[in-house]
């Protein structure tokens, strides 16, 4: 999801309470969530087509550990960018396949890049691909030794879930 693309309304507790029951049941239809939640499947139904029109909802997709892929290292590459190539930036970037995320900053360092590499070799030949990209003024990386908390909001669900007292 772009942050460019429109979010929804903010969401009750009802709404949290379904996200936590399609988070812990991925492939439920909307009956079965309907009939977990105690609601309407017409209520389900709307509520999950209004978040996927207005962008809320992110791709189904698995996610697969890069390692299984044979990329075994992470890392976040600060990136300095010649603001005026910014989007050119962006766009190549988003072309090497070992790039996995790539978000705008603020303060001394204008990207943050995540990458995935087999070995340090690797991360030497991807860190030179990455300067060779016209309007990079420089790098610097940090390796990911151990993913201690991964991407989650499970827990800012549960919050809004139980904000009024439901669960």
């Amino acid at each position: 999801m772009s942050s460019r693309e429109p979010i929804s309304a903010p969401l009750d507790a009802t709404d949290a309470r379904l996200l936590l029951e399609l988070v812990a049941s991925p492939r439920a239809t909307g009956v079965e969530l309907a009939a977990r939640l105690g609601l309407s499947r017409n209520t389900v139904q709307a509520r999950l087509a209004r978040w996927e029109t207005g962008g809320m909802l992110a791709s189904f997709e698995r996610r697969v550990d890069p390692r299984a892929l044979g990329y075994p290292l992470a890392a976040f590459v600060a990136v300095v960018v010649d603001q005026h190539r910014l989007d050119s930036v962006v766009a190549d970037l988003a072309e090497i396949p070992e790039v996995t995320e790539v978000c705008g900053m603020t303060g001394p360092t204008d990207l943050m890049v995540r990458v995935v590499a087999a070995d340090a070799d690797g991360l030497y030949r991807l860190t030179g691909s990455i300067l060779k990209i016209q309007g990079v003024e420089r790098t610097n990386m940090a390796l990911v030794m151990r993913r201690l908390v991964g991407p989650r909001v499970t827990p800012l669900l549960e919050r809004l879930a139980n904000a009024d007292g439901a669960a």
